[in-house]
C-alpha cells in the first residue's frame, strides 16, 4: 500500500493490537490511542510478538470519556478503526460503567473523524448488538438488532447495541457536516473472539480459557458458544476499511457452528495434551446455573446461553469481501497454545 495513515483506537487491547499488526503487514502507517503514554511499550511488545515491526506505530493519548486528544489523534488519518470499548470479565453493578464509555466514546471518535476529514470509520461492534431477540429460531443476519426491552440483557449487550445504534444515527444525521464527501461507517460484529494472545491483554473469551487451563473452573455449563479467530477479525476490519462496497454495511463475524462448553473443554484436553491436564470436563447442571445466576454476575451472563441454538453465518462477509475465517476449533486451540507459550497459565 501507499503508507496511508490509519488510526486504531485502543491499541493495547486484544483486537486492537492484532489490527495494528494486520495494518503494518499491509504497508499502512498506524497511529493508536492509549489512555496513558505508559502503555506504549506494552503495545510495542505485543506488536513484536505478532510478528510486525512497531517502529511504524505512532501514539496519541485519548480517553473514551474525555473530549481532549481525539481531534489530534484523527488528524491526517484516512481511515479509523474504532476498536476501544470496555468488556470486563465481570459485569458491573452499574450498567452505565459500560454503556457510557461505549456510546460516548464512539460518538467522540466519529465526531473527531468527521472534523479531521477521515474517509471511513470501521466500528468494532459485536454479535451482542444483533443476537438477543426472539425470532422463532431462524438464523441471525446483519439486518437483526438486539431487542433492548428484553429483561435479561447484560450491561455489555446493552452497551454494544446502544453504541452501534447511536453511531449509525450520528453518521446519518451529522456525518455530512463538513466540506467534501460525507463520513462513511462500517461495522464489524464478532461473536466471542479467540485466537493467539500477544500479551496479558486478552479478550474475555480467552480469559475463560486461561481459567480453564489454570484449573480455576470446577465445572463448565452445558451451554454453547460460537467463536472467531482474532486474526480473522483484524483482517475483516482491514477489508471493511478499504473495500468500496463496505461503506454503510454491517458484517457478522463468525467462524462456524456453535460448540458446547463441555466439547470446548474436551477439545483443549485432546489438542493440548499435558498442558491442559487441569481443564475440567465436569458439567454444571442447568438448574444450578439458573439458581446461581441470581447471585453471580458471571452465571447471569451464561444462563441465557443454555437454551440458545440459533445460527448465524459469515456469508455476507465472504460474498462481499472475500473473507474466509479459520475454524472455531483452531481459534480456540491457538488461544490455549499462546497462553501456554507466553507463560500466562500455570505449568
Amino acid at each position: 500500500m501507499s503508507g496511508e495513515l490509519v488510526l486504531v483506537t485502543g491499541g493495547s487491547g486484544f483486537i486492537g493490537a492484532h489490527c495494528i499488526v494486520a495494518l503494518l503487514r499491509e504497508g499502512y502507517r498506524v497511529r493508536t490511542t492509549v489512555r496513558s503514554p505508559t502503555r506504549a511499550d506494552a503495545v510495542r511488545a505485543m506488536v513484536r510478538v505478532g510478528g510486525a515491526d512497531p517502529a511504524g506505530v505512532e501514539f496519541a493519548t485519548a480517553d473514551l470519556m474525555r473530549d481532549g486528544g481525539w481531534r489530534e489523534a484523527a488528524d491526517g488519518a484516512r481511515f479509523v478503526l474504532h476498536v476501544a470499548s470496555p468488556f470486563p470479565v465481570r459485569q458491573p453493578k452499574d450498567e452505565d460503567e459500560l454503556i457510557a464509555p461505549a456510546r460516548e466514546g464512539a460518538l467522540r471518535v466519529l465526531r473527531a473523524s468527521r472534523d479531521a476529514g477521515v474517509e471511513r470509520v470501521v466500528l468494532t461492534s459485536s454479535f451482542a448488538a444483533i443476537g438477543y431477540r426472539d425470532d422463532a429460531g431462524r438464523p441471525f443476519t446483519e439486518a437483526d438488532w438486539t431487542d433492548l426491552s428484553k429483561p435479561d440483557l447484560t450491561a455489555y449487550v446493552k452497551s454494544k447495541t446502544i453504541a452501534e445504534r447511536d453511531a449509525w444515527a450520528f453518521v446519518a444525521r451529522e456525518g455530512a457536516e463538513r466540506d467534501g464527501a460525507p463520513l462513511e461507517l462500517a461495522t464489524v460484529n464478532p461473536v466471542p473472539v479467540f485466537g493467539p494472545a500477544l500479551g496479558p491483554e486478552v479478550s474475555t473469551s480467552v480469559e475463560l480459557l486461561r481459567r480453564l487451563l489454570d484449573g480455576r473452573v470446577p465445572a463448565v455449563p452445558n451451554g454453547t458458544t460460537t467463536g472467531v479467530d482474532v486474526r480473522d477479525v483484524a483482517d475483516l476490519h482491514v477489508l471493511a476499511m478499504r473495500h468500496p462496497d463496505a461503506a454503510g454495511e454491517r458484517f457478522l463475524t463468525i467462524a462456524g457452528d456453535p460448540i458446547t462448553f463441555p466439547d470446548l473443554a474436551r477439545l483443549l484436553r485432546d489438542r493440548l495434551g499435558h498442558d491442559a491436564r487441569r481443564v475440567t470436563t465436569r458439567v454444571l447442571p442447568d438448574w444450578l446455573v439458573r439458581v446461581g445466576a441470581r447471585f453471580s454476575t458471571e452465571l447471569r451472563a451464561v444462563a441465557p446461553q443454555l437454551d440458545r441454538r440459533q445460527g448465524a453465518s459469515h456469508e455476507k462477509a465472504t460474498r462481499m469481501l472475500g473473507w474466509n475465517p479459520r475454524s472455531t476449533e483452531d481459534a480456540i486451540v491457538a488461544s490455549g497454545r499462546s497462553l501456554i507459550e507466553l507463560g500466562l497459565v500455570r505449568r
